[in-house]
């Protein structure tokens, strides 16, 4: 599938491997194992020789095929499907460091994230350094000889703060280091790091590829040499593969990212237009509004601001339930990136293992709701916000 087609077309079509019966729809091949023709082809298998299939672990049909579309989307030269984000996380550090290594990070992550910066990797010897992802300087400041990974995502969760992403990667590659990128609020569409300069790029696929809140996944992207050089070495081992089914799904899920992202920021920026100003909030962030904070930076990185509208309430965590508990059409959950609005209340679910104190320096406050934007007409979601906010008081 030549490069020089459209996104939209290549999400269709790439990666497709039809067999005898010619399928319009890719095959789901459900076996975690498969049958050499002889004892020296499974040997050439497993020496690597040959090329095949050896493992579910390893890879799989499916699997190969939800990848290679990814990687092409991405304009990656390799991908590695997981079985969820977290996974794609877990790997793309504990992959590539050992004890004596040193990260530095963006300070505004995701909850879960952050514990295996902040604490995982510190129990293995890794030693571990978080920063004001937006003040280069910091990063600057926090290298180190030993350092060998520096992490961050942009826009961030659930502030939506935006990273200068290439400045970033020139002080990471200036030390030595790489640069990986959690690029799920922004998704391939809308901003692709790797052509910014970063080494690598983390995937929770249960988000806006999957789209529809079915199934868990995750990926990396990168070169070949990190993909299936540490990386593929790490999973082989450790066993978090991408179930075939579940890749399925998010090959399904692919054909209509394209469609479903920009339809959702269609609609993201008229909820945030509306709120941006409005008597009760006390500000709204998302990337395509002047009042954003790095709005010429995230216009320079983005195409546009993406699905995703954080504001805070007056009135606290009491108002922000009551606003939540009145809304008809939104849902409350933690999930993102779904056909369906979902409203988060972050500092008592994604981010409450943090203290107070870092969740006040991250900017979550008791009244922030983070609402992943869906499919819904936007004049519906604005008239139920309108219904929480009256309920809010």
């Amino acid at each position: 599938m030549t490069d020089t087609l459209h996104p939209r077309t290549r999400m269709i079509h790439t990666g497709s491997d039809r067999r005898g019966f010619g399928e319009m729809s890719e095959a789901l091949y459900l076996t975690q194992g498969f049958a050499y023709d002889s004892a020296e082809m499974a040997e050439a298998r497993f020496d690597g020789s040959d090329p095949g299939y050896v493992y579910a672990r390893y890879g799989n049909p499916t699997v190969g095929m939800f990848e290679e579309r990814l990687a092409a989307l991405e304009g990656a030269e390799a991908c590695f499907a997981m079985a969820s984000g977290m996974a794609a996380c877990n790997a793309a550090m504990f992959g590539q460091l050992q004890a004596g290594d040193h990260v530095v990070a963006a300070r505004a992550l995701f909850g879960s994230c952050h514990y295996i910066i902040d604490t995982l990797l510190p129990r293995f010897g890794v030693s571990t350094t978080l920063v004001d992802g937006g003040d280069l300087d910091a990063w600057r400041a926090a290298m180190r000889a030993e350092t060998k990974i520096c992490f961050l995502e942009s826009p961030s969760n659930p502030t939506l703060e935006i990273i200068d992403i290439a400045g970033v990667a020139e002080i990471a590659h200036a030390g030595g280091a790489l640069l990986i990128v959690d690029n799920v609020f922004s998704t391939p569409i809308f901003q692709r790091p790797l052509a910014l300069g970063a080494d690598m790029v983390m995937y929770s696929t249960t988000k806006h590829i999957d789209g529809q809140g079915r199934c868990l996944g995750g990926a990396l992207l990168g070169s070949a040499a990190l993909i299936r050089g540490p990386i593929l070495e790490y999973m082989k081992h450790t066993g978090g593969a991408l179930s075939p089914f579940n890749a399925w799904v998010m090959l399904k899920g692919l054909e209509t990212l394209d469609l479903r992202c920009r339809a959702m920021a269609d609609s993201a920026e008229a909820v945030a237009a509306h709120l941006d100003g409005r008597a009760g909030i006390k500000r709204c962030l998302h990337p395509s509004l002047p009042s954003h904070p790095q709005h010429a930076l995230a216009m320079t990185q983005m195409e546009r601001g993406g699905t995703m509208v954080t504001f805070e309430l007056e009135g606290g965590k009491r108002a922000a339930f009551r606003f939540m508990n009145a809304l008809e059409i939104a849902k409350i959950s933690n999930n993102l990136g779904d056909a369906k609005t979902i409203m988060t209340h972050p500092s008592t679910t994604t981010h409450q293992r943090l203290s107070e104190e870092d969740r006040l320096a991250l900017g979550i406050t008791q009244g922030l709701i983070r609402c992943s934007v869906g499919l819904e007409a936007p004049q519906d979601l604005i008239a139920d916000i309108e219904r929480g906010l009256a309920a809010a008081g």
